[in-house]
């Protein structure tokens, strides 16, 4: 097999994957861990994937607003959501305790934390989704807050307009569980839009324990717009193999970083 051929069919079982190791790639196409580890350096080199610690992850491509024809619940049916995601949710739901307010992420994460919430005490959840608001209706020891605003006519039904801001201004969260599209170290927390990055903003302002929610897709990535520095958060959960040196940074500024 030539090596460009080879390279092609590591692309599409990343793509089908969302992610792909060394030692898959050794198994699968008979050739040393020197040899796989070239061949993802070589891809990586043509902006085609992003190497880890012992494989690779797709470069995160940045929506700033969703097909419409996309759901939320079918992003989470379909390989568009990679299994590191259920992980990261399902600790993060961990989080949670009785009487907390939290607010809940707008997010395939956030969508996917619904299978982990608590059911055993009350506490409160604010989103700002719609879609979100509608899956929390059969949770009955939760009290749930809708932001107000206009929705996005799009897959997200988001709201994160001056009318959300204002709403979350007069909030106090014990946690907020925040996604991004990206997180660098030296550029911080990013988004795809001011209207989002505002509106985070003043959601992290009023949270006393803010934690990030951030899968090995979007670290070392800078989207549009800076949503505020790392150091604000004081817990980043992140996958269980990240071993980068983004995490060492974040970690030495005295972050929590949980790796689940």
């Amino acid at each position: 097999m030539f090596i460009e051929e080879r390279h092609r069919q590591i692309l599409e079982k990343l793509k089908k994957r969302g992610r792909i190791s060394v030692e898959e790639i050794q198994t699968e196409f008979d050739i040393s861990s020197d040899s796989a580890r070239r061949d993802l350096r070589i891809l990586e080199q043509k902006n085609m994937l992003k190497r880890t610690h012992g494989g690779a992850v797709p470069i995160q491509n940045f929506d700033i607003y969703p097909n419409k024809k996309r759901t939320i619940k079918t992003t989470v049916e379909n390989l568009e959501v990679y299994q590191n995601y259920t992980k990261i949710a399902e600790t993060a739901a961990g989080y949670i305790e009785k009487d907390d307010v939290i607010y809940l992420t707008n997010s395939s994460i956030g969508f996917l934390m619904l299978n982990y919430l608590p059911r055993s005490f009350e506490y409160t959840v604010v989103v700002n989704s719609a879609t979100l608001a509608d899956e929390l209706k059969n949770h009955d020891n939760l009290s749930v807050y809708i932001t107000g605003g206009k929705m996005r006519m799009n897959s997200s039904t988001s709201i994160v307009d001056n009318m959300a801001v204002e709403f979350v201004s007069h909030m106090s969260f014990d946690k907020a569980f925040i996604t991004c599209n990206g997180i660098s170290y030296e550029f911080g927390v990013s988004a795809g839009t001011e209207e989002t990055a505002v509106f985070q903003r003043a959601v992290i302002h009023n949270s006393d324990r803010k934690i990030l929610l951030a899968p090995l897709q979007k670290i070392g990535q800078k989207a549009f717009i800076r949503v505020c520095g790392t150091d604000v958060f004081t817990d980043i959960i992140t996958d269980s193999e990240l071993d980068t040196e983004e995490i060492l940074k974040l970690s030495d500024q005295g972050i929590k970083i949980i790796k689940c």
